[in-house]
């Protein structure tokens, strides 16, 4: 395999060959575990450092569009046996096999391996068991794996047939890898209409990848930019997701310096439908600072499964808890509880980001998210005058609509009877009204308050510490292992750290950052444990209270 440097230079002279500006950046190789990177090179007066022409992006449209794969894809897509992301991996796991592929030295610039669950060793994994993301990584590779062997298989093998020059047969692992490039590096992007619809045959036709004579160059169509350019201004936009050669090697930080945007009429790149890098430091660039946006605020679980990477001391971390649809089946009423969490389209779960805290009881001392006032105070009215609005209720941290479902699962048989009784009276005798969410909702909160759901609450947190902490311990256990992590990133690391002291432990790193995301797990898990414990106190006390 050709070394960094030479294969980002055949890269660079590919991206030249296809419109791509890189006006104030360059692209550079960082290290073995972030691979190549954007930095400033120059200094910008509008602040653009990257103009890619979206008409090398790979996404549905360019797939349809290929003369290679277009017509046997255009089959299964009319039929219905593959979606938009689908294409799009179909696309990438079949010229990664072609020798000479014109995406080849956009190809060879991508990581061979990554660094999310599913790459992860049967060891590794293990250090993740009690947490959503074991689990949730079992089925995706399962179903990754199913896919694979009933569609994907037979598909990419059918059209290799049709090209003389793949260098290998397929393997799962080969769609692994597609399935991972586009997860990790597709961007969700507007684009004009006309773009993603084309109207007219000869736009269709025109806008068909080609190589030049050099074989690697994809042709403009002057076309289509005067229909989209048109579509544009008519606002009239299609969000479609993608891969964007270029863009996507800006890396992640919480402090982004960057954004990308579209650019539908070439009015400020001089480039019609392009995506462009745009600057957002309130002065010029350091020279050889890497150009680095943001993925969004995510916590360490979608961070992990997506991009392969953690964040110790996650600002945007969250706990998802959930009440287990199976389990409903064998409580007391189930039947009539199934009806009433049906009319208030209930949430069986939620997610609880760590901002929340802020809002709370014991405060974390985070950036305050001031979602969690607005969200509770939805039935906290009462319809005879006995129910009292709680002292606490703008502290308590927990969504009201997950609240609502924890209270009717609760419910006991003289609390069933009240709420039905309650119901029936508003609906009238013959039916006068239609039964709504916040009725029910505002019934049951009449008769229950919030002890019931919260008595389940803490259960239900109770369990998920005690599936944490069983096969890796508690919070601190934790903690002492990550205080003496020797990361190692590669064989000659283990090799050349393996006479190290004997206060560090050496691990890999997906290792450490499954001990990161479960830590950030278990440390959320006993703080709305707290909450959820405390709020369950004041509420009994409130309860007990009334004559």
């Amino acid at each position: 395999m050709a070394n960094p440097e030479a294969k980002l230079e055949t890269f660079l002279q590919w991206l030249q060959a296809n419109g791509v500006e890189l006006r104030g950046c360059n692209i550079k190789y960082c290290d073995s575990r972030k691979g190549f990177g954007i930095f400033c090179d120059k200094d910008v007066s509008d602040g653009i450092l990257l103009v890619v022409p979206l008409e090398l992006s790979i996404t549905p449209m360019r797939v349809l569009q290929d003369p290679f794969l277009g017509p046997e894809c255009r089959a299964l897509f009319e039929e219905g046996d593959v979606d938009d992301r689908l294409l799009m991996m179909l696309l990438l796991t079949v010229e990664r096999l072609r020798k000479d592929s014109l995406w080849k030295p956009y190809l060879d610039m991508l990581p061979t391996t990554f660094g999310n669950t599913l790459w992860f060793s049967e060891e590794e994994l293990q250090e993740l068991r009690g947490t959503t993301l074991y689990r949730a990584t079992e089925l995706q590779k399962k179903s990754l794996l199913n896919l694979y062997e009933t569609k994907v298989k037979d598909i990419v093998k059918k059209l290799l047939t049709l090209d003389s020059d793949s260098e290998k047969e397929v393997c799962f692992e080969d769609f692994l890898w597609a399935n991972s490039v586009f997860w990790s590096r597709a961007l969700n992007t507007p684009l004009p209409r006309s773009y993603v619809f084309p109207e007219m045959q000869d736009v269709h036709q025109s806008c068909t990848p080609k190589a030049d004579e050099n074989g690697s160059q994809v042709t403009k169509s002057d076309d289509l930019t005067k229909e989209t350019t048109h579509s544009t201004v008519q606002g009239d936009t299609v969000w479609v997701e993608g891969l964007v050669p270029g863009i996507d090697f800006c890396n992640h930080d919480l402090k982004p310096i960057a954004t990308w945007e579209v650019d539908g009429t070439g009015l400020t790149t001089g480039v019609p439908v392009s995506m462009y890098l745009l600057s957002a430091a309130q002065s010029p660039l350091q020279i050889d600072r890497e150009i680095s946006i943001s993925y969004g605020n995510k916590g360490n679980e979608e961070l992990l499964y997506l991009y392969g990477f953690v964040i110790d001391g996650n600002t945007d971390d969250y706990l998802m808890v959930h009440y287990p649809s199976e389990a409903i089946n064998t409580i007391s009423f189930s039947e009539s509880k199934s009806q009433l969490l049906e009319v208030q389209k209930a949430e069986m779960r939620c997610l609880l980001p760590k901002t929340l805290l802020d809002n709370g009881f014991f405060p974390s001392g985070t950036e305050n998210s001031g979602e969690n006032n607005k969200s509770n105070k939805v039935c906290k009215y009462s319809w005879s005058g006995q129910r009292k609005t709680p002292s606490y209720v703008d502290k308590l941290v927990f969504p009201e609509k997950f609240m609502a479902t924890l209270r009717t699962i609760a419910m006991q048989e003289d609390e069933l009877f009240k709420v039905s009784s309650m119901l029936e009276e508003l609906v009238g005798p013959e039916g006068e009204r239609q039964l709504s969410d916040i009725d029910v909702q505002s019934a049951i909160w009449e008769v229950c308050g919030d002890s019931g759901a919260l008595q389940l609450l803490v259960d239900l947190l109770h369990v998920k510490l005690m599936d944490l902490e069983e096969h890796s311990g508690t919070e601190e256990n934790d903690f002492e292992l990550l205080k003496k992590a020797l990361i190692i990133d590669s064989q000659e690391d283990s090799k050349q750290m393996a006479n190290d002291s004997e206060e560090t432990t050496l691990m890999t790193r997906n290792k450490w950052s499954a001990i990161v995301y479960r830590r950030g797990q278990k440390q959320l898990t006993r703080l709305f444990l707290k909450e959820a414990e405390h709020a369950l106190h004041l509420s009994m006390s409130e309860e007990m209270a009334v004559p």
